[in-house]
């Protein structure tokens, strides 16, 4: 898409521009359904004017304001090349990009196309990529580290991007094996009032990590795949005196594991392995008075060469939009009243149950 002079002059002080859509790519895959896309664009640009005249797109405003809806059109041509479509979802986040690399709140080089075309596992007739800028970047740490903590608040695709990563790599033979684990810690509930034996019980934990596998992967070849140790899905506990070469292991919900836990996971790294940890440290479920490991742990290996901290923000949420907006309240409301998941630091009282 290109910049094209007109004859028509703007007013005093306005840019114009002014874009030529083509013919290889239907109205359509730009505007969007019913303009869907096109009103997306004019609700994050108030102050531009923006006309569409059949393959013809012009812009008319602040000169700011009209170099970023171009650069806009650029991105997403890129986008619709690679013969992936443009989605609301993936307009806005392109915006967002834009306008932090335009306020220097973004301390990378990476383009918005960069960002959702890159492809990590396609499976099923579905592709599995980053939709944001720290999701790609969290995907990029993943290659290039052995050790990648991945802390974020819900929803912003620490674990499930962390999935795709591993059966890729199991794919493509980088590993002969994928080791996921969770610690058993209720959510505000007690393991020991469940029926049943302790695998039923340890299950309902592990089941999250099941459901995306089963995003990924053939369901008929899971079981046979587990069976032959190819897949391995275990509480932490299990985790204990093993020495893990040649596998790709991803410990979950690490906010939930004490010092002592997380110092022996991390020493169960072997040979041709790598391990990915991902948790929320705005979501402990430990006892009052233990320490969350995955929070001591930033302080005892930041900086340590060949393990990197991906830190993923409410931005990043790809879930309702509305489940954002939720993590910034929780997180304004514990800012303002001193407080650490709505209860008192330090304070004696349980706090209540918490949801992902």
């Amino acid at each position: 898409m290109t910049q094209t002079p007109t004859a028509h002059t703007p007013a005093q002080g306005k840019a114009r521009a002014q874009f030529t859509v083509p013919a290889a790519h239907p109205m359509v895959t730009v505007l969007g359904s019913g303009d869907s896309l096109l009103r997306v664009i004019e609700k994050a640009f108030p102050a531009v004017d923006i006309h569409v005249r059949g393959n013809e797109i012009s812009a008319v405003g602040d000169a700011p304001e009209v170099a970023l809806v171009q650069r806009l059109f650029d991105e997403m041509m890129l986008v619709l090349r690679t013969g992936q479509p443009m989605t609301e979802d993936a307009v806005e986040r392109s915006i967002a990009m834009l306008r932090a690399s335009e306020n220097g709140k973004s301390d990378g080089q990476e383009t918005p196309a960069e960002v959702l075309t890159q492809n990590i596992l396609s499976s099923r007739g579905r592709t599995i990529r980053p939709k944001t800028l720290n999701q790609k970047r969290y995907v990029d740490a993943i290659d290039k580290h052995t050790i990648v903590f991945g802390i974020g608040p819900a929803g912003t695709g620490k674990t499930y991007l962390a999935m795709a990563k591993a059966v890729q790599a199991l794919q493509s033979k980088q590993v002969n094996r994928i080791i996921l684990t969770r610690p058993a810690v209720e959510a505000g509930e007690r393991l020991g009032f469940l029926p049943g034996t302790l695998y039923e019980k340890i299950d309902p934990y592990l089941r999250p990590l099941y459901d995306a596998l089963h995003d990924m992967l053939d369901p008929d070849s899971i079981p046979r795949l587990m069976a032959a140790g190819t897949i391995e899905v275990a509480p932490l506990a299990y985790m204990r005196g093993r020495t893990l070469n040649d596998a790709f292991i991803i410990l979950d919900e690490a906010q939930n594991t004490s010092p002592e836990q997380m110092k022996m996971f991390l020493t169960r790294l072997g040979f041709e392995s790598k391990i990915v940890i991902t948790g929320d440290v705005t979501q402990v479920d430990l006892p009052n008075g233990t320490k969350s490991g995955l929070r001591q742990v930033q302080d005892i290996l930041e900086g340590l060469d060949d393990v990197h901290f991906s830190r993923l923000s409410s931005q990043d949420v790809v879930r309702h939009k509305l489940v954002g907006r939720i993590v910034d309240a929780y997180e304004k409301y514990d800012t303002t009243h001193g407080t650490e998941n709505g209860s008192h630091k330090g304070g004696r009282g349980k706090a209540g149950p918490k949801g992902k």
